[in-house]
């Protein structure tokens, strides 16, 4: 008998001790939605009052009107307010009284999902609408979905190029025959302009890219001493002109595809919540690949004056046998959005040649 008193004894005892704990929890509960629902309601109507300073600012509603709703809003939350802890309070007298008789409710037996809604208000003949989330795990959760595909997508950037210097040729693909060139080294100049994409080679932040676009350049060739082109056939000689000149250029237009292999070492940005963000052309970078492209057009400018002394420019429109299809390599090397670029035709520049078009110069390329 002793026994049995004992165990029913523990067994109340246990059982009195479990009901604290629940009671205690539920308490706890409570509380903790009483302040939640304070806090959500009050930062919904600061959100709201700015957002009508926002439309009084930009002349969309009268001072009357902004003064009007943020009366009325004040009053929508205040009654909010008094309701939901209104029905927290209640739901602490049950428990009160449950544990009292032994019983104990759970304050989830209350939905309180109807916190954050839409809210309109019509004053006269316009409604107006402000829709305003209190629920603060919903925009981390959309922050870090947003994060998650930020870090797993390649980024792909557009930059405008501009690229300007001297222009040139090798024989045999030699670059000591400059010293015997036939063209004028800083008066011989290209220009180039275009577009190009930059997309990384990795979903995760990296310093190698993919850089490809599509460019025009313009490249001039000037002659030295009094010479000019002149088609012959299939072979474009060089001969001594008549009368004195004043411009002899060689002009050939083309369209190419370039494509490089770059490394950029600018520094990736760390966000607050982890998350790493490549940056580009914010530090040294360096770039290796080639191009293909087809020429536009070639002409020859040509300006001297005749026996009669009368200023004559002849513009003459030929191939002049230059290869239409072009190929070559090219390299760049900067910081930021300025770097020294070259450029080198594989391709011969005029057919049954060995004579190859060099540039040098600077580039720009504008994010």
């Amino acid at each position: 008998m002793k026994r049995i008193l004992l165990t029913l004894v523990l067994l109340y005892t246990t059982f009195v001790q479990s009901q604290e704990k629940i009671f205690e929890k539920e308490v706890s509960k409570i509380s903790k939605s009483i302040e939640k629902i304070t806090k959500q309601q009050k930062d919904s109507l600061k959100a709201k009052v700015i957002a009508i300073d926002k439309k009084l600012d930009k002349g969309e509603i009268s001072a009357s009107t902004a003064k009007t709703l943020k009366k009325e809003f004040a009053s929508y939350h205040a009654r909010r307010i008094e309701k939901l802890i209104g029905e927290q309070e209640r739901l602490l007298q049950l428990l009160v009284q449950d544990k009292t008789n032994g019983k104990i409710a759970s304050s989830e037996d209350i939905n309180n999902d109807d916190f954050n809604e839409d809210n309109s208000f019509t004053i006269g003949s316009k409604t107006f609408r402000f829709n305003v989330s209190d629920n603060d795990e919903n925009s981390k959760r959309r922050e870090k979905q947003s994060d998650f595909k930020n870090n797993n997508k390649r980024k792909t950037t557009t930059q405008f190029i501009f690229a300007m210097g001297v222009n040139n040729v090798l024989n045999d693909h030699k670059l000591s025959s400059l010293n015997n060139s036939e063209y004028q080294f800083w008066r011989s100049h290209f220009y180039e302009v275009g577009f190009s994409w930059k997309t990384s080679l990795s979903k995760k932040p990296s310093k190698l890219y993919f850089k490809y676009g599509v460019s025009f350049l313009w490249n001039n060739l000037r002659l030295e001493d009094n010479r000019i082109h002149v088609k012959n056939v299939d072979f474009t000689d060089i001969e001594t002109f008549n009368e004195q000149l004043s411009e002899s250029r060689l002009r050939h237009v083309q369209m190419n595809f370039p494509m490089h292999l770059e490394w950029d070492f600018s520094k990736s940005k760390t966000y607050s919540s982890g998350r790493v963000k490549s940056r580009t052309n914010k530090s040294l970078r360096f770039g290796v690949g080639g191009f293909v492209g087809f020429k536009l057009g070639t002409r020859q400018y040509l300006e001297y004056r005749d026996a009669n002394n009368i200023e004559i420019e002849e513009v003459q429109y030929d191939n002049f046998n230059m290869n239409i299809f072009n190929y070559g390599l090219s390299s760049y090397i900067g910081y930021k959005d300025i770097s020294l670029y070259v450029k080198y035709d594989l391709n011969p520049l005029f057919q049954n040649t060995e004579t190859r078009n060099i540039s040098m110069g600077v580039r720009f390329d504008f994010d």
